[in-house]
C-alpha cells in the first residue's frame, strides 16, 4: 500500500470462502456487505463463513476480477446469531461437523451453541451420533479458534505481522500466550523471524528487569546470530561479553555469569581458537568440526587413484593440439590420484581448461562426475563451459523446507549423492552450512574437487570456508598463476592481476576492454553512470541494463550508492511504469530489473520448457513481469523460468539496476560500470577492487577519482572473520 492510499474499515459477516492457503494463511473470501458481496484478499488465517469480521484496507480493481479489497489488518469474531453460527458450523470449519449436524446442534442449544460445544462437551455428547470423544475433539478445535484470535491480538500490540503470528500458533497452539508471558524471547530465538527488540520490548513491558538471566541469555544468543551476517561463526567470549553488556547497558559480570550458564548446559560451545576462549552457536560448531572431519577422513581413505595419468594428458595434447602448462598438468595428474583437491587461480590463467580435462578423463575412467556451485548463474556459467549440467548445490541435495522455512535437504548421510567425483566451482562463495550439508551426502569413496579464487570475497553467510581449507596446509592445491597469451591481450584480467599483487592498473589505454574515466565530482560520475547505461554503450555496442550491463558499487549509501542508482537508472531506463509494489526503500514496477536479497525455499518457478520447482536464491537476478496488488501476486522471470511470489516474498525482492560488489559474486556480466569514490574504509579495499573488476567478461568501465582507486589497490586488510575451521583441520 501506498503513502497516499486511504485506509478504509469495512464490516461484515463472511459468506464464502473462495481460496486458502493454509501455510501462510492467504484467504479470499467473500464478505456481506450493506448492498452486495464484497470480495476481499490478504492474510486472514482460520476466518470461516458464519464469523463476523471488521477489515482494514484498501480497494483495488483487478483486471480480471475487478474491485477487490486488499486486507492489511483485521479483526474478527464468533457468529452471535442463529443464523450466522448455522453458516459457520455448515461450512465445515469444525472438522466433523456437516450441514445436517449444524442444523441439530442449533436446534438443541439455540444461541449458545458455540459456548457450549467449547466448554461443555459433554452435552454434546448426548446427542445421537456424538461419541464423547469426538465432543471433546470438537471442544478442542473450538479452543483453538479463539486461542489463535487472542494470539494475534496480543501480539498486534507489538505490531507482530499475522504471518508471524500465524508461524507462532503453529509450534504453541493454546498455550502460545502463556509461553510468550513465561519468556518473550522465544520469539526471537525459534526462527519466527522476530527481532530481539521486538521479543525485548514485550519482555520490558511485562517488567523483566535489565539484568535478568533470561534477557542475558538471549542477548548473547543474539549478538551470535547477529554476527553471522557478518561472517563470524564464532567470537572471542571477551568480545561477546563486552558487545551483549553495551547492548542492554548493564554490568559485564551479568553477561560472565549467563555466559558460563550457557556453555555449562551446551546452549553456547566454548572452544580455543589461536589461543582465545572463543564462543559458537552449535550449530556452527557442529558444521566446522564436521567440515573438518570429513575432510581428514577424505585424506586418509582417498578415492582409488587412477593410472596413467602422464599418458592419458600427453594423449589430450596430441589430439587437440593443445600444450598444457606444468601446473594445469599438476593438477590434472592431482585430480586422478587423490582424493581431495583444491584449484586455484585467477582469471586468465586457464582453470577452465585444467577442469576440462579432469573432467573428460575421469569420465573416460568410468567415473561418474556430478558438477555444482553456489548460484544458478555460477552453475549455468559451469554447464556453458564444461559441456556438462551442473547444478546448484541446492539442487543436487534436493533442497525441501520445514515448518520454519529453514532449508531440509533429502540427500545427507542415510541417503546419499550417486556419484564418484563431485566437483564444486566458485568454492570461495560457499558458506559454512552449504558446505557441512555437502559433505554430509558425499560417499565415503568420492572423489572431491574444489574450484575457486581464492582472492575474492568471502562467503556472504558465515564462514570463511576456501581461505581456510587453504590456510589449514593439509589439503593439496594447486594455484595457476600463468596468465596465457590470449588471455594477456585483455586489460580486465592483467589488470586484475596487478591489482591482486598491489600495482596499479594500466588506466591510460582507450583501445581495450578496460576504460578509466576521470572524475571527482559525485553527482557528475553518477549523471555519466546513468547516461551510459540508458544511451552511450546502447547506441555503441547494443549493450542494455537489463541484459548486458551491471553497475557495481562497494556501499548502499551515498550518491553513487546502490540505492541512489537504483532510482536513477530505474527513472531512465524504465521511465513510465505501470502497476507496481512498495517494497521497502524501492517501488518495483513491472519491467524492472530486481535481485532477490535472501534464500527463499519456497517460491515456486516454472520453466519455459514446463518443468517446475521451487527455491529462488540470495544474488538471483531477474525481471519483474506481473504486478498484481489486488490478489497479492508478483511475477518475476529469472532467465528460463518464471517465479510467483505472494505479498510476504515480495519483501526478498530489491532492485539490481545497481547493486553492491558483495552481492554480485558468482555472476559475470558483459559489461560492468563501477564508480570509483572515497567511501567508509572498511569498503575499500583490495580484494573488494579485484571481485569487481572480475565481474566483467567483455569490458570494464571505471568512473571516478585516481586516489580512490590507488587507496584501494594499495590498502590490503581483509575484514577479520572469527572461524574456527582451519584450527580443526589442523588439530590431531
Amino acid at each position: 500500500m501506498t503513502n497516499n492510499e486511504q485506509l478504509f474499515e469495512i464490516n461484515g459477516q463472511v459468506e464464502s470462502l473462495i481460496y486458502r492457503n493454509e501455510a501462510n494463511g492467504y484467504t479470499v473470501l467473500e464478505l456481506s456487505g450493506e448492498e452486495t458481496l464484497i470480495t476481499a484478499t490478504g492474510v486472514m488465517p482460520l476466518v470461516n463463513v458464519g464469523e463476523s469480521v471488521k477489515l482494514f484496507g484498501v480497494f483495488k480493481n483487478h483486471p480480471t476480477y475487478g474491485e477487490q479489497f486488499a486486507v492489511s489488518a483485521f479483526e474478527r469474531s464468533m457468529p452471535e446469531n442463529l443464523d450466522g453460527i448455522l453458516k459457520y458450523l455448515s461450512s465445515g470449519a469444525i472438522k466433523g461437523i456437516g450441514p445436517s449436524t449444524a442444523r441439530r446442534l442449533v436446534t438443541e442449544f439455540g444461541a449458545d451453541t458455540l459456548s457450549v460445544m467449547e466448554n461443555e462437551p459433554e452435552r454434546i455428547a448426548k446427542l445421537k451420533g456424538i461419541s464423547l470423544k469426538k465432543a471433546q475433539d470438537i471442544s478442542e478445535q473450538l479452543k483453538s479458534v479463539v486461542g489463535i484470535r487472542e494470539l494475534m491480538i496480543y501480539l498486534a500490540a507489538y505490531n507482530v505481522s499475522t504471518n508471524a503470528a500465524v508461524r507462532i500458533w503453529k509450534k504453541y497452539g493454546n498455550g502460545a500466550v502463556a509461553a510468550i508471558e513465561e519468556n518473550p524471547y522465544v520469539l526471537c530465538e525459534e526462527g519466527f523471524g522476530i527481532s530481539f527488540e521486538t521479543a525485548d520490548m514485550i519482555a520490558l513491558s511485562q517488567n523483566t528487569t535489565a539484568d535478568a538471566r533470561i534477557r542475558v541469555r538471549a542477548a548473547l544468543s543474539f549478538v551470535l546470530k547477529h554476527n553471522q551476517l557478518n561472517g563470524h561463526t564464532c567470537l572471542p567470549a571477551d568480545k561477546l561479553i563486552e558487545a551483549t553488556a553495551g547492548l542492554l547497558e548493564i554490568d559485564p559480570l551479568s553477561c560472565e555469569a549467563a555466559l558460563k550458564e550457557m556453555i555449562g548446559d551446551s546452549s553456547l560451545i566454548l572452544d580455543t581458537i589461536d589461543e582465545k576462549d572463543c564462543i559458537f552457536l552449535p550449530s556452527l560448531y557442529d558444521g566446522e568440526t564436521y567440515i573438518a572431519a570429513r575432510m581428514k577422513m577424505l585424506l586418509r581413505f582417498p578415492a582409488a587413484a587412477i593410472g596413467g595419468a602422464e599418458e592419458k594428458i600427453t594423449a589430450i595434447e596430441h589430439e587437440t593440439g593443445m600444450e598444457y602448462a606444468a601446473l594445469q598438468k599438476k593438477a590434472i595428474s592431482d585430480a586422478l590420484t587423490t582424493g581431495l583437491l583444491i584449484l586455484t587461480g585467477g582469471p586468465g590463467t586457464g582453470k577452465t581448461t585444467t577442469l576440462n580435462a579432469i573432467i573428460r578423463l575421469l569420465k573416460e575412467s568410468g567415473q561418474r562426475v556430478s558438477l555444482c556451485a553456489p548460484t544458478g548463474r555460477a552453475a549455468q556459467r559451469m554447464t556453458a563451459v564444461t559441456g556438462v549440467e551442473a547444478k546448484t548445490i541446492h539442487r543436487m541435495l534436493e533442497v525441501s523446507y520445514d515448518i520454519e522455512d529453514k532449508p531440509v535437504f533429502k540427500k545427507n548421510e542415510r541417503n546419499l549423492l550417486n556419484t564418484d567425483a563431485l566437483i564444486v566451482d566458485e568454492v570461495s562463495m560457499v558458506d559454512t552450512a552449504l558446505l557441512e550439508s555437502l559433505m554430509r551426502a558425499l560417499p565415503l569413496s568420492c572423489r572431491l574437487i574444489l574450484v575457486g579464487d581464492s582472492n575474492q570475497l568471502p562467503s556472504v553467510g558465515a564462514g570463511n570456508v576456501l581461505h581456510d581449507l587453504i590456510a589449514s596446509d593439509i589439503i593439496p592445491i594447486v594455484t595457476l598463476n600463468e596468465i596465457f597469451r590470449q588471455s594477456m591481450q585483455s586489460l580486465i584480467v592483467t589488470n586484475a592481476h596487478k591489482i591482486i599483487k598491489g600495482v596499479m592498473p594500466d588506466i591510460r589505454i582507450r583501445d581495450n576492454d578496460f576504460f578509466f574515466m576521470p572524475d571527482s565530482n559525485q553527482e557528475s560520475i553518477a549523471a555519466t553512470v546513468g547516461d551510459l547505461c540508458a544511451r552511450r554503450l546502447k547506441n555503441a555496442y547494443g549493450y542494455n541494463l537489463h541484459e548486458n550491463i551491471q553497475v557495481l558499487s562497494p556501499t548502499r549509501k551515498g550518491v553513487l550508492g546502490t540505492y541512489e542508482l537504483n532510482n536513477r537508472l530505474q527513472a531512465l531506463v524504465n521511465p513510465n511504469p505501470s502497476r507496481g509494489v512498495k517494497v521497502g526503500y524501492y517501488t518495483l514496477y513491472e519491467g524492472d530489473k530486481v535481485m532477490q536479497s535472501r534464500n527463499n525455499y519456497d517460491i515456486l518457478w516454472n520453466k519455459d520448457s514446463g518443468d517446475y520447482g521451487e527455491g529462488i536464491f540470495n544474488g538471483d537476478i531477474g525481471v519483474m513481469v506481473e504486478v498484481n496488488n489486488a490478489s497479492k501476486i508478483y511475477k518475476v522471470r529469472f532467465d528460463d523460468r518464471i517465479a510467483t511470489y505472494d505479498g510476504d516474498s515480495v519483501s526478498d525482492l530489491e532492485l539490481a539496476y545497481a547493486c553492491t560488489v558483495h552481492k554480485s559474486q558468482g555472476n559475470e556480466f558483459d559489461c560492468v560500470i563501477l564508480p570509483m569514490f572515497r567511501s567508509a574504509p572498511q569498503l575499500m579495499y583490495r580484494n573488494l577492487l579485484y571481485t569487481a573488476v572480475t565481474r566483467a567478461k567483455k569490458m570494464l568501465i571505471m568512473i571516478g577519482d585516481e586516489s580512490a582507486l590507488r587507496f584501494m589497490v594499495e590498502n590490503n586488510r581483509r575484514i577479520r572473520r572469527y572461524t574456527g575451521l582451519k584450527a580443526f583441520l589442523q588439530r590431531e
